[in-house]
């Protein structure tokens, strides 16, 4: 019996609704007082039900009972509304989650929110030269990943490369894309009232209040 999750369609529709109807209600609480504007989720591979919005802390900390066990994090889908910087990727891969999917990517946190750090990051610290002592040009090394999206650890997909795996047609993906774009918009009204924040001093903080 094929799993909720293998089907790429029904699992990108439920990602997106789980954005729009759980994450995005409480990160519009949240920019208003200074919180960030990232969010993410665990859902049961299953039945795609989620665990919690809060996200990795909140997990751990959620009862784990015998009439009501915690699921192991290798059963559960990790869901990002931006792709993880550094620090989450090490907070997912110790936790054990051997997936992750993110609606934006570095590049649209840079160019759509103004927020470069994520790839200045992984750039000057983890993206080294092919070989000590071996000259490699500067466009060489650009065109490298900023890190390897599928390993021992966990496979990193974004939004996008869901609708890549899709086979209804061109139709269909194209109605997804479209789906994604939606969602991504719901969130330039809020990125206005982060920056906003910002320029007025609103001290900035990466929990919701």
């Amino acid at each position: 019996m094929t799993a909720p999750a293998d089907n790429p369609e029904n699992l990108l529709e439920t990602l997106l609704s789980t954005i729009e109807t759980q994450i995005v209600p409480l990160t519009t609480k949240g920019v208003s007082s200074g919180s960030k504007l990232f969010g993410a989720a665990i859902l049961r591979k299953d039945d795609l039900s989620a665990v919690t919005i809060h996200c990795i802390q909140q997990f751990f900390s959620s009862p784990d009972t015998t009439s009501s066990p915690r699921p192991a994090t290798r059963d559960c889908i990790f869901v990002t509304t931006h792709e993880p910087c550094s620090l989450c990727l090490s907070g997912i891969t110790w936790s054990g989650f051997d997936n992750f999917y993110h609606l934006f990517t570095y590049e649209d946190s840079r160019d759509r929110f103004g927020i470069p750090y994520d790839i200045e990051i992984l750039q000057e610290v983890f993206r080294v030269r092919a070989v000590e002592g071996v000259h490699e040009s500067d466009e060489s090394l650009a065109r490298r990943p900023l890190y390897n999206r599928r390993n021992k650890f966990f496979t990193a997909k974004s939004f996008a490369d869901l609708v890549g795996e899709m086979t209804g047609g061109e139709k269909v993906k194209r109605k997804w894309r479209g789906e994604i774009e939606r969602v991504k918009g719901l969130y330039d009204g809020l990125s206005g009232t982060y920056q906003e924040g910002k320029s007025q001093g609103v001290a900035s903080a990466s929990v919701w209040k």
